[in-house]
């Protein structure tokens, strides 16, 4: 893909989301098949799958969605659109953040927000400040291949996010 303008997907919640899980913006490989962590070497299903004792990667992905929100776990993007050549969030200029607080207003059972990496959660912290009330806010490792953090000790991380779906 070019440099031209990126757009994230639509989220993917309802009315029983208990954990939003906020990345950054589509990478090429997502943006191509359209679908949430698509590039092979993204360990986002790897990682939900083991905290939800499941075998997320091993499911096609509406299913794979559909576990999620059975879980109470909902899906999108800090971004909603921006210009960046590759899939590197260092590289994203000119962007236009997602409605986060409205988000979360329309989310009945949302009990928190965790940010997949740390441009989201820089740029959704930012987003989120003014709310009145706020739910937890969790800033994990990010689940790219680009973030050379060792699988356990991500995965650490994240299972911090099993509190929340208790």
């Amino acid at each position: 893909m070019s440099d031209s303008a990126k757009s994230c997907f639509p989220p993917v919640v309802n009315a029983q989301t208990r954990l939003l899980i906020l990345g950054s913006l589509p990478g090429d490989a997502s943006l191509q098949a359209a679908q949430y962590y698509a590039h092979p070497r993204n360990q986002f299903w790897r990682l939900l799958g083991e905290l939800l004792d499941g075998d997320l990667p091993g499911l096609d992905y509406s299913s794979r969605l559909a576990a999620l929100q059975q879980h109470g776990i909902g899906l999108w993007d800090v971004v909603a659109q921006a210009r960046r050549p590759g899939s590197l969030d260092a590289a994203i200029r000119d962007l236009s953040p997602n409605d986060l607080p409205a988000l979360c207003a329309s989310l009945p059972a949302l009990r928190a927000i965790a940010f997949n990496g740390g441009t989201a959660a820089s740029i959704g912290r930012k987003q989120l400040a003014g709310m009145d009330s706020q739910p937890l806010l969790f800033d994990l490792p990010s689940s790219s291949p680009a973030y050379t953090l060792s699988y356990p000790a991500k995965l650490s991380r994240w299972l911090a996010l099993r509190a929340v779906l208790a």
